[in-house]
């Protein structure tokens, strides 16, 4: 074993997974009103700051203006949106017709303007995240995998300083130059699997799509146009140019403005309010899994398996957490080790269950990684970059916990029968 992998020897395996499948079950049957209410209170945050970025992005370009809709655009997505795309309130909140994973921002486009509008389509991030991420994490058909999808930059012969530059624009524009193309490409590739048809020939379904790759005609699953018209330009016209119009009338009744000041006025605070969101949201979710410290594994496991929750552990980081406010901030991503052993539960679950998990995790020597979310940025940087790499889980107690996890699902359906 390599130096930080001695805790593997005297592993518990079994008991580990028992206690986190016992604490899953017991925070699910503990889920009600209280969780209902606490997403309401997340829900009226998030859109006080939408209140006041719209109301007064019209006046002046501010920090204020700017913050506030940054935030709002990163919580509907980071909080709101995601939490209940995963069934996170679907069994407890009275509203069925909304706030369910198979209602929410899908099915018409006036769902999505309605409960969810951003650049990536909410289908296609259900089947991105919520499937692909979540369930072959950190393996080479994880979608999010960060060594794998800058290993062109890694791999980079060139100084390190245009890595960086490279970096750097990838956190201003990463939503709309990838992550909306690559969910797309996912959401493609979900429909072709459920056809039955094949993949093309000589194509790596893995490998990422972007807006310059499909500009290039090197995307196998849709054109350039199709991307633009379906998924892109909904967004950017309405978000941009149209959500600004109000002004244009407003500005000609008020002393001191005109129409076309206050119109384009608030059109700069929202292209700067871009630019921070994607900053934003770059820090705080692009860091969840990446680190010389995370674990990459070979084969994929059974969901909700031993080796599942192990893995999640193991390939996951929590940053500073406890309270509304700092979780806020966090977007509720500091809980990533809890989300993912548990993807259908509340925020209020993922706060309570922290402080469970991480001593469960103590208890069995399983490395709980709790770090300041700008120390995970420069490690996530790192790996980008190719000044760091990833760690490899060792091969054999990959095999063995897999065989393991074949062996108790066996005897747990000898014992239904």
């Amino acid at each position: 074993l390599k130096k930080g992998d001695e805790w593997l020897k005297d592993f518990d395996f079994e008991g580990f997974a028992n206690e986190i499948k016992e604490l899953g079950k017991k925070l699910d049957a503990e889920q009600g009103e209280a969780d209902v209410a606490h997403l309401n209170k997340m829900i009226m945050w998030s859109n006080c700051c939408a209140a006041i970025g719209l109301l007064s992005m019209g006046f002046a370009v501010n920090p204020i203006t700017i913050l506030c809709l940054s935030l709002y655009t990163c919580t509907r997505w980071t909080m709101i949106a995601h939490h209940t795309c995963h069934g996170g309130y679907e069994k407890v909140h009275p509203n069925k017709g909304r706030w369910s994973r198979f209602k929410f921002g899908i099915g018409t486009f006036w769902r999505r303007f309605n409960d969810w509008f951003d650049w990536m389509m909410p289908e296609a991030w259900n089947v991105e995240h919520n499937n692909r991420h979540h369930y072959n994490l950190s393996e080479i058909h994880d979608p999010d995998l960060v060594e794998q999808n800058l290993e062109e930059v890694r791999d980079m012969n060139c100084p390190v300083i245009f890595k960086y530059m490279m970096v750097g624009f990838t956190m201003l524009t990463w939503k709309w130059y990838y992550y909306a193309p690559n969910t797309y490409k996912e959401l493609k590739l979900a429909r072709l699997r459920r056809q039955g048809k094949a993949i093309p020939e000589g194509v790596q379904p893995e490998l990422a799509v972007t807006v310059k790759s499909a500009m290039m005609g090197q995307s196998h699953f849709y054109s350039f146009a199709e991307l633009m018209t379906v998924v892109l330009l909904p967004y950017f016209i309405l978000h941009f140019f149209v959500a600004p119009l109000p002004y244009l009338l407003l500005g000609e009744h008020l002393e001191g403005y005109t129409g076309q000041d206050m119109y384009w006025t608030a059109i700069k605070n929202l292209f700067l309010a871009e630019l921070l969101t994607n900053c934003h949201s770059f820090i705080i979710v692009v860091t969840n899994h990446a680190g010389d410290d995370m674990y990459r594994f070979r084969e994929p496991c059974r969901p909700f398996s031993g080796s599942f929750y192990l893995r999640q552990v193991l390939a996951s980081v929590d940053f500073s957490m406890g309270s509304d406010p700092v979780d806020f901030w966090h977007g509720w991503l500091n809980y990533q080790i809890e989300h993912h052993m548990w993807p259908n539960l509340s925020m209020l679950s993922y706060q309570k269950s922290a402080p469970q998990v991480r001593a469960i995790c103590a208890k069995y020597g399983v490395p709980y990684v709790k770090q300041n979310v700008f120390w995970r940025l420069k490690k996530t940087v790192d790996i980008m970059v190719g000044n760091a790499s990833m760690k490899w889980f060792p091969e054999s107690y990959e095999q063995e916990y897999l065989q393991q996890d074949s062996k108790i699902e066996a005897a747990n359906y000898k014992k239904s029968q």
